[in-house]
């Protein structure tokens, strides 16, 4: 599945916003930072609403059918939870837009958006591959040698070369 995402620099712009918001709860470093999410979306602006804790501390946002977002506030998010880095923060607002902008297959959607948001911000210069690209890369080199043994076998198969497809008769014969 694709899904479209802000080009690099707007990404992060909108994560430098939510970060701001983070460490000094200005409203207008967060309002810029959905409005330009929205507006590459062109999706209007959803209703946030702010919680100290959402069903009983266990969720740290909610995305409901007509728009509105419940997000656990940073002052809150910051006094009473386990994981309470900002990383962690910011990662749960993109999971909450995630839902927001793609409604439908919401929770896998929000999930891909939430890496794909994330992903490149950091400008290092080594980068780490994970372990799921090598084993993308590792399958995508052993399909091609199956499906080359799957095709010999196949042309084998109609030539009448392979024991496998006669019948019981044919193959005593050639024994015989």
């Amino acid at each position: 599945m694709r899904i479209l995402v802000p080009p690099i620099t707007q990404r992060r712009e909108i994560d430098r916003q939510l970060a701001a918001y983070f460490k000094n709860h200005r409203q207008s470093t967060f309002k810029q930072a959905i409005s330009d999410l929205c507006r590459f979306y062109g999706v209007k602006l959803p209703r946030i609403q702010w919680f100290e804790y959402i069903d009983w501390g266990r969720t740290a946002g909610k995305t409901f059918e007509d728009g509105r977002i419940h997000l656990v506030h940073p002052e809150n998010w910051k006094r009473c939870r386990i994981y309470n880095s900002e990383r962690m923060w910011v990662q749960t607002v993109y999971h909450e837009l995630g839902h927001y902008v793609f409604w439908c297959d919401a929770e896998r959607k929000a999930e891909a958006f939430t890496s794909r948001m994330v992903r490149g911000l950091k400008r290092s210069l080594r980068r780490a591959r994970s372990s799921s690209t090598r084993r993308e890369r590792s399958y995508g080199a052993n399909r091609g040698r199956r499906s080359a043994g799957r095709r010999v076998r196949q042309s084998q198969a109609l030539s009448g070369h392979s024991s496998r497809h006669r019948s019981a008769g044919e193959r005593r014969k050639r024994f015989v």
